[in-house]
């Protein structure tokens, strides 16, 4: 075979002319290099973010997670459960809406609570929509108006999230409403039951109607950008503080220190640090009853969450003074920029 002389049809251009070039989108056999509309970017393809914001224990992960279909947040009736911001994806024809379940606001009391405003308060400026939730059976108070204060302030589109209306009379319903839109000038109100999934669905119509046009920002198989080693963490604490409540949820920080998925089955090793001794021998509880309790039920979530076998062991730590630590914070995932 005859060797063939290799054609370089820019051999004779200089640098500046290349860098010219390229600039003006030249390509190969006349292509046009210049970005093609995705798939995801069909003409009237609507997405954006929307933010919970609101006071501890307003509803907010329990929404979000009967928007999303599964739970994805964790809950509890403590205050400063959630601790990171979360989020779900939730899909429809012609739609990509994405949740971001924040921090309750509230006044802190240490480098951990005022990092954990910090990190919802961030939100605000940053999504399409914010969603002001409001506890259905609490009465609209000095800290509910501070948080209105924020959301006043913000530039996205602003809704009114009246939750846990199941547990709430029509007064009380009515008296928050009015009391929240002496606050803020809201462009919409909506009362919803995420147990009852009252008014649910069209929660998620009406956030639809305010996202801009837009990609699809997730694949459509994500449900959330959250990794499987905070997950672990998050189901971990969640029962932590179901089964000691008032006694230490907020002394409590876990972190994944394991995670092995095979076929069969995944392997996961994590580690409970409290901040003083005393509350390391409630988690254990006697003979090892309660932390065996919060395995056990910390297991069967993470089963269900994975859809697998999960062999779960858990350590205890004490590590003191960890929430006005700003090491131990971010080492936790708990900073506002994480």
């Amino acid at each position: 075979m005859s060797d063939i002389e290799e054609f370089d049809p820019f051999e004779d251009l200089s640098d500046d002319e290349l860098d010219a070039l390229l600039a003006q989108g030249a390509g190969f056999d006349g292509i046009d290099t210049e970005e093609a509309p995705a798939a995801d970017r069909a003409q009237g393809f609507r997405s954006g973010f929307v933010a919970l914001v609101g006071r501890p224990n307003a509803g907010k992960s329990t929404l979000m997670n009967a928007c999303y279909g599964q739970k994805v947040a964790i809950t509890s009736p403590v205050a400063q459960t959630t601790r990171r911001r979360m989020r779900a994806v939730v899909n429809r024809p012609g739609y990509q809406l994405v949740f971001v379940d924040t921090p309750g606001i509230h006044k802190p009391k240490d480098g951990l609570g005022s990092e954990l405003n910090r990190s919802a308060l961030s939100e605000l400026n940053d999504v399409d929509v914010v969603c002001f939730t409001l506890d259905a059976t609490k009465p609209f108070g000095r800290g509910d108006a501070w948080v209105a204060e924020k959301v006043k302030q913000s530039s996205a589109h602003k809704v009114l999230v009246i939750a846990k209306a199941d547990r709430a009379d029509q007064a009380q319903v009515m008296a928050q409403i009015d009391a929240a839109r002496e606050e803020v000038d809201f462009e919409d109100v909506i009362v919803t039951s995420a147990n009852e999934r009252f008014n649910v669905d069209e929660f998620i119509d009406l956030l639809c109607s305010y996202l801009p046009e837009g990609p699809m920002w997730f694949p459509e198989g994500m449900g959330t950008d959250t990794t499987d080693e905070v997950q672990v963490a998050e189901f971990v604490r969640e029962k932590v503080l179901l089964h000691t409540r008032e006694e230490i949820p907020h002394s409590v920080g876990v972190i994944c220190d394991y995670f092995e998925r095979t076929k069969k089955v995944v392997r996961i090793h994590a580690t409970i640090f409290v901040e003083r001794d005393g509350q390391k021998g409630i988690i254990i509880g006697h003979k090892g009853e309660m932390i065996k309790r919060i395995g056990t039920d910390a297991r069967l979530d993470l089963e269900r969450l994975f859809d697998s076998k999960v062999f779960l062991e858990l350590d205890i730590k004490v590590k003191a003074g960890w929430r006005d630590d700003a090491a131990q914070i971010r080492r936790f995932g708990y900073a506002a920029d994480e």
